[in-house]
């Protein structure tokens, strides 16, 4: 399984790359082979300001629906579009095409609470 070390990682199976105050968050690898053929997601806060650990979003796959959870604070300034008619973009391309939104961080020191690549290797294979 890959956990690119440039990124950061929370619990909740998300990944995040920040560059210049701007978040990119996705899911995991390992998160879309936990949750399987995913056949929607649903993202209705673009443009929203939303705290960290908030509710952005949903992702429903044929054997469940999850919570997508805010990694950082900040403004949804953009949802994949890809996502509303290819979401199985996700279980293809996890790291590139499948992600999920961007954010404008209000906080950036926040990223430094996020997990390494190695931290979250650890988090998943105990």
């Amino acid at each position: 399984m890959e956990f690119p070390g440039e990124f950061k990682y929370t619990k909740d199976h998300e990944w995040v790359s920040i560059d210049n105050g701007v978040a990119v968050v996705g899911i995991t690898e390992f998160a879309q082979g936990e949750l399987g053929d995913i056949v929607f997601i649903e993202i209705e806060t673009g443009g929203e300001t939303l705290e960290k650990d908030e509710v952005f979003g949903t992702i429903e796959a044929v054997k469940t629906v999850s919570d997508m959870f805010m990694p950082v604070s900040g403004e949804i300034t953009e949802v994949n579009p890809k996502l509303e008619d290819t979401p199985d973009i996700v279980n293809k391309d996890p790291y590139g095409d499948g992600w999920m939104i961007k954010i404008k961080m209000s906080d950036p020191s926040q990223a430094d609470g996020l997990l390494s690549a190695g931290q979250y290797k650890e988090l998943v294979e105990s």
